[in-house]
């Protein structure tokens, strides 16, 4: 499936430049013919990446969350460079009369636009953004796109003559309608169907709690132990900001269970929420469900709140009893939550609970203060010798995880039996 993507996305590169080179452009001078090329790669990059946004079922199902978002963040960095690079090129070969051009302005307002979501994308920036406020920059990505289309029908005979014109065309009708359908009416179509309200919010631990959530026909809401939605609490102020939170139980057929980390003044105003508050749904996201196990003994990794969807996990997975492992790392005994279900998977399923308390040992791994005497090698030696014959799940904040992935891979276990997600891109 990857060679599959490549194949496609190498393939639309190389069909905007046939039909540039067939529409006689190269007769131009070289700045202006350079530019417009530039242009027409930067817009097949911009709209395959609109497509790696789209939520489309089955092309995250493929390939997840983890993958498509790093082809995302590639073609988006890559596309902003070409269009940079058009600007340069147009601007050396037209300086005079510029300006002068049909659709310029707009032109120049949507490569504002464009600039300002990928500089808001860059990790450390993003880091510094609640997601909510990077979420909300992040749309105006759609605007960018927009707002070159008159520039582009004004002045790119590519757009409007020829075999180019049906092979822009359907580009553009394929991330719009893409868009539309997946990002804007199937989230409208189930949150109208299922009709989803708070049931009840409870406190787990301090600056912990669920929401439990109830509605019509969850039986046919394609939820799955693992996977996660985008929240939209209608209980007014920033209620259409979505917020992105992984399924904490299994789903059954009338109740949903979410649980929270408070940590900000957005997720604070869920511990707030009351009883028959409409809830608007997106999704559901993800691919580290049961669809992802291959069979055989499962060792798990939670850090913080990251247990929940592994929690959803242990519950789902058809695992033998005794074959699985949760390794579960909190900074205070006081923050685990949900110890009557692990109690419960322990004593009936054999779940091994291993605890992992304390702040982390130090910059780099996954290891708390606790085990200096380890590095993380040789825990997850001390731990599952026959790791490598696991599928690891993993969930928790960034770093963390990855210093988990990193002692895992070089134990040896082998990338499909690795599974990750996160919640946005």
């Amino acid at each position: 499936m990857r060679t599959t993507a490549k194949l496609i996305a190498l393939g639309s590169l190389a069909a905007a430049t046939l039909l540039w080179w067939s529409g006689r452009h190269t007769s131009a001078p070289g700045a202006a013919a350079a530019g417009r090329l530039a242009a027409l790669w930067s817009t097949d990059l911009l709209l395959l990446q609109v497509l790696l946004m789209a939520r489309i079922p089955w092309i995250e199902r493929a390939f997840g969350q983890d993958r498509l978002g790093r082809w995302h963040r590639w073609t988006g960095g890559t596309s902003l460079l070409l269009l940079a690079a058009h600007v340069v090129l147009a601007t050396a070969a037209a300086h005079d009369k510029l300006l002068a051009y049909r659709g310029i302005w707009p032109a120049v307002a949507g490569f504002a636009a464009l600039v300002l979501v990928t500089a808001t994308s860059v990790r450390w920036v993003r880091r510094r953004l609640r997601y909510e406020t990077w979420h909300l920059l992040h749309l105006y990505a759609y605007a960018g796109i927009a707002l070159a289309v008159p520039h582009e029908l004004w002045l790119g005979s590519d757009f409007t003559t020829g075999p180019a014109k049906t092979f822009w065309w359907t580009m553009y009708a394929a991330a719009a309608g893409s868009t539309v359908v997946f990002r804007l009416g199937l989230p409208i179509w189930r949150t109208l169907r299922h009709r989803l309200r708070v049931d009840r919010v409870v406190d787990e631990a301090p600056g912990l709690v669920s929401v439990y959530l109830r509605g019509r026909r969850l039986d046919r809401l394609p939820a799955r132990a693992g996977q996660y939605f985008v929240w939209r609490f209608l209980d007014g102020g920033d209620a259409l900001l979505g917020k992105p939170f992984s399924l904490s139980g299994p789903p059954s057929a009338d109740r949903l269970r979410i649980t929270v980390k408070t940590v900000g003044e957005g997720t604070a105003r869920v511990a707030a929420l009351r009883p028959g508050t409409r809830v608007l749904i997106e999704g559901p996201y993800g691919r580290m469900t049961k669809d992802t196990y291959s069979g055989g003994p499962i060792t798990m990794f939670a850090c913080g709140i990251g247990v929940t969807p592994l929690l959803a996990l242990l519950w789902d997975l058809p695992y033998g009893h005794g074959k699985a492992t949760l390794v579960y790392r909190t900074r205070h005994p006081r923050d685990v939550i949900f110890l009557a279900e692990l109690e419960w998977l322990a004593r009936d399923r054999g779940v091994r609970l291993v605890p992992l308390v304390g702040p982390r040992a130090a910059a780099g791994s996954w290891l708390p203060t606790g085990y200096g005497d380890y590095d993380d090698l040789a825990a997850l030696r001390s731990l599952a010798p026959d790791l490598p014959e696991h599928d690891v799940y993993v969930c928790g904040p960034d770093p963390w995880t990855e210093a988990v992935l990193r002692a895992a891979r070089r134990l040896g276990v082998p990338p499909p039996k690795l599974h990750r997600e996160r919640f946005a891109w």
